[in-house]
């Protein structure tokens, strides 16, 4: 864990966490016009042109093993048409910002599952602490009404923390199988398997991919396409060598507060007072599991 953050890293920093705060707000609204898959389907293939795009240029050696290839394809299962498809389809019964809030879980549960299946990721005290205080949050989020009333919304929130689960096992494949790539490579192999896979699938359920949509919907998928999944990837990489993977999860404590308000602000969209409350033990446990404020001390 990198300790230290420079100004340009924080600023960098700053700016992932609204990109990907926005990309709720554009998600939504892009539901409006189109079906669940074709929205996955317009982020994965727009953003694969991109990516691929940048690859080529920067010159780095494409992965040519059918065995790196049915990886990636995994890989882009997991990180990519799994959680998107589930974020995505929880969206149209919650708000955008209750859906960052479960989206924000994603650390919690990467810690858990890198314990059970990497030796160098066991769980300490510290980390124990930070989970359970993240997830008691989680659970207040979700309210008391989703045991009581189990209806279309209880169902979406647990397709939300669904997805954040499949995105912990991502993190573990990757680990495991895709360590060998550059963080570039892997991005552009990971979203062009997916795209591979949603461009037919969601042909086959919801027909054609629809190109004549409003100009609302096209600033949506052109902005959670390009600018919040191929720049994000390559944002994301470049914090992650100049600041550490410590100091890159507090990302994760920009991003709702980003989403909520966006939300509230373009969509008329409240949150249950609940949800804030949880959002607070959710950082807190974050915080915990970021390790700074024990630095001093082990526990």
């Amino acid at each position: 864990m990198t300790q230290n953050i420079s100004t340009r890293s924080w600023v960098e920093l700053g700016l992932l966490g609204l990109i990907w705060g926005g990309v709720f707000l554009a998600t939504r609204i892009a539901l409006d016009e189109i079906s669940v898959l074709h929205a996955v389907a317009h982020r994965l293939i727009w953003a694969a042109a991109i990516l691929w795009g940048f690859v080529l240029w920067k010159g780095y050696p494409i992965p040519r093993r059918p065995r790196i290839w049915l990886a990636l394809l995994v890989m882009g299962a997991l990180n990519n048409i799994i959680p998107f498809t589930l974020l995505s389809w929880a969206q149209l019964s919650i708000e955008s910002g209750l859906t960052a809030i479960f989206n924000a879980s994603t650390a919690l549960f990467g810690v858990v599952v890198a314990a059970i299946f990497l030796k160098d990721e066991r769980l300490n005290l510290r980390k124990t602490l930070g989970v359970g205080v993240g997830f008691a949050g989680v659970v207040l989020a979700i309210g008391p009404e989703a045991i009581t009333q189990f209806d279309l919304r209880s169902l979406a929130q647990l397709a939300a923390i669904a997805a954040t689960l499949s995105y912990a096992f991502a993190g573990v494949w990757a680990r495991k199988f895709l360590s060998e790539l550059t963080p570039q490579v892997a991005a552009m192999g990971m979203v062009t398997g997916s795209a591979l896979v949603m461009l037919p699938l969601s042909w086959m359920i919801d027909g054609p991919l629809p190109l004549s949509m409003g100009a609302t919907t096209w600033a949506a998928v052109l902005y959670y396409a390009l600018v919040a999944t191929a720049l994000a990837y390559l944002l994301y990489y470049r914090i992650l060598a100049a600041a550490g993977s410590g100091n890159l999860m507090l990302v994760t404590l920009i991003i709702p507060p980003v989403a909520i308000c966006l939300g509230a602000w373009l969509r008329n969209e409240s949150i249950p007072p609940l949800a804030y409350f949880g959002l607070g033990l959710l950082a807190f446990g974050l915080v915990i599991l970021d390790g700074r404020l024990f630095k001093r001390r082990s526990i």
